[in-house]
């Protein structure tokens, strides 16, 4: 067997192993890692396999966790959720809507992970005091934050403003046709008795909050976190610096116990991704998504439809596949050699990747660490979202959004 052959079978096996659920997602990521660098395919060997790992996105998830743990102390996420409840009238559909648009607001402007733990604890509450369960909810949030997270892909000034114009007008029409179809999607799961609404509508919120000065300092660390995450570009830091200062600056200032608020931290999450970046570091060691880059240059043939709708359609199945991360870091130098052949009109090669990438995200479970994390959540709350029921939707919402997508980019750019 080719050493190419053999990475594809052992990435292969890694993910039936975690679509099939009959193993742990984490621990099948882990066993992927550990047969890939053992293998040792073209010398992937243990150090690479390391430096394979993104370690801006697993510290950025760690430094979040610390923070959000810290700010639930402080009683803040039963008072937002009462609060949204009773802004909605107690109605779960309403609520649904409204946290779903939230998390895609924040989205744009912050990372995907970032929303997600800052929504899902909130999410969680409110579900539990509707007496219905929190899965819909969770879902559509992992949703909605990859939708949203699109019109801003990355935050350094010049190129943050080049992504709102390309892309922010078919993000948000995605989105407000999202928007339109969760109520039917989740039909028959956002249902609650009038009395336990009467009851959400009593509520005193005030009451939820236990630690006021903890509140107070928690929220001056985390805006300044996202104040940072916003100009991590000008500032040149990564994003998983910020969350890092911004989590060692509360557990110092909160004198909170690190043993305590470290055993809070989604230790799973962060070890299912270590795994599966190495897995994918291994299938990219073999050439598999440069070769398959290639063809699909070979086949557009310097056709400006053909050559976009290659990359727009193959990246959403892809990414969603071997994780977006991966997936797009692969990708560009294929899109510059496309790029470089001309014929393309203007950037619609790049924009096509990002849409492809970025709304291929919510094809499956394991696409996007969003994703990843909000189904850990939920099975730390003893509500599991499963592989093909989250497919379940999100293909049809990807179906929806490559559809609009595709029309997006011939309209604007290539007829």
């Amino acid at each position: 067997m080719s050493e190419t052959a053999l990475a594809a079978l052992i990435f292969g096996l890694t993910y039936l192993a975690i679509i099939s659920e009959r193993v742990h997602k984490t621990a099948a990521a882990l066993a992927g890692a550990a047969i890939m660098i053992a293998v040792k395919l073209e010398g992937y060997d243990q150090r690479q396999a390391f430096a394979a790992i993104d370690l801006n996105v697993i510290f950025l998830l760690a430094g979040m966790m610390i923070i959000v743990d810290i700010l639930a102390k402080s009683g803040v996420f039963p008072w937002l959720a009462i609060r949204s409840a009773k802004l909605a009238g107690g109605s779960p559909v309403r609520i649904l809507v409204i946290l779903s648009l939230l998390t895609a607001i924040l989205s744009a402007f912050l990372d995907n992970v970032t929303t997600v733990v800052l929504v899902a604890p909130v999410t969680i509450f409110i579900a539990g005091t509707l007496e219905v369960k929190a899965v819909p909810f969770l879902i559509s949030e992992a949703l909605a934050s990859n939708i949203g997270g699109t019109a801003t892909l990355i935050g350094d000034p010049p190129n943050f403003v080049s992504f709102v114009t390309n892309l922010a007008p078919v993000v948000i029409l995605i989105l407000v046709l999202y928007l339109l179809l969760a109520p039917w999607l989740f039909r028959g799961q956002l249902e609650s008795r009038p009395e336990v609404r009467a009851r959400i509508m009593a509520m005193d919120e005030s009451e939820s909050i236990t630690d006021r000065r903890l509140l107070w300092l928690s929220m001056a660390v985390l805006g300044l976190t996202i104040v940072g995450f916003m100009f991590h570009g000008a500032l040149d830091y990564e994003p998983a610096t910020v969350a890092l200062l911004g989590a060692a600056a509360l557990l110092v200032l909160s004198r909170e116990s690190p043993h305590d608020v470290l055993r809070e931290v989604e230790w799973s999450t962060l070890v299912f991704f270590i795994g599966l970046f190495i897995v994918v570091g291994g299938v990219e060691q073999v050439g598999l998504l440069s070769d398959f880059g290639e063809k699909m240059a070979d086949i557009a043939g310097g056709n400006d439809t053909a050559a976009a709708m290659l990359i727009l359609w193959p990246s959403a199945l892809l990414s969603s596949i071997v994780n977006q991360i991966p997936y797009t870091t692969a990708m560009i130098p294929v899109v510059r050699e496309m790029n470089a052949d001309g014929g393309q009109s203007g950037n619609v090669l790049w924009w096509s990747l990002s849409l492809g990438a970025c709304m291929g995200a919510n094809l499956t479970l394991v696409a996007a660490a969003a994703n990843v994390l909000v189904a850990n959540l939920a099975e730390r709350g003893g509500q599991r979202i499963r592989f093909w029921e989250f497919f379940r939707y999100g293909s049809l919402v990807t179906l929806l959004a490559m559809v609009v997508s595709s029309l997006y980019l011939w309209l604007r750019y290539l007829l």
